[in-house]
């Protein structure tokens, strides 16, 4: 019996460690899951994973089973949708990840919890700076332009993303009292996105301009 107490506290500290770890970096960037969060969902995963252990032989499998849905609603819980950008789907994946790193620890697989802590370190960390080389080359943007209404007048602000050769996919439009919005998805180098907006903060026809 003291043998088993004695695991389980090792286990939960080892939890504790790799949540903090993981949720210092979070914490670091500023995000709505950081430490505190990331500590208790790994530990919390662990101590569900030993309970499914320790409480017997039957079904211990199903407790794990409805960790991951559990967190599956936490998850959802930090994923914000804005017009057309979605953000808080790294945060979410890293909430899950994290339960999972404290399941393998609860389960005594602290080979797989080392290296997984390890993966998800190099993502979120080092990753990061690969993404932002590729968004100097390919970066995706949401414009929304309101404007009076004239004719063809969002074919207009089209013809001026090509001429910074930027890929434009139109989105939702709309008219009201003699004015048009339209949103579009914008691709393309950053530079050319920054200039771009350059060329739009000086057009006096422009009523309104989110990017």
């Amino acid at each position: 019996m003291n043998t088993w107490l004695s695991e389980d506290v090792t286990r939960m500290l080892i939890a504790m460690v790799v949540g903090a770890v993981i949720g210092t970096e979070r914490e670091y960037r500023s995000k709505s899951a950081g430490l505190r969060t990331t500590i208790l969902v790994c530990m919390g995963a662990c101590l569900f994973t030993l309970l499914s252990i320790r409480i017997g032989t039957g079904s211990p499998d199903r407790i794990a089973s409805n960790i991951v849905t559990g967190i599956g609603f936490l998850g959802a819980g930090v994923i914000f949708k804005d017009d057309n950008k979605v953000t808080g789907i790294t945060t979410a994946t890293t909430i899950w990840m994290v339960a999972a790193l404290g399941m393998a620890i609860g389960a005594g697989h602290f080979t797989a919890a080392l290296v997984g802590t390890l993966v998800v370190l190099f993502v979120l960390v080092l990753l990061v700076y690969m993404q932002n080389v590729i968004e100097q080359f390919n970066q995706l943007r949401n414009y929304k332009i309101v404007t009076e209404y004239q004719q063809e007048t969002l074919e207009r602000y089209e013809l001026l993303f090509r001429e910074y050769k930027l890929r434009a996919v139109r989105g939702r439009q709309s008219k009201k009292e003699g004015q048009i919005t339209g949103n579009w998805i914008v691709q393309g180098a950053k530079i050319n996105h920054e200039r771009l907006v350059q060329r739009l903060l000086q057009d006096k026809d422009i009523l309104e301009f989110d990017f």
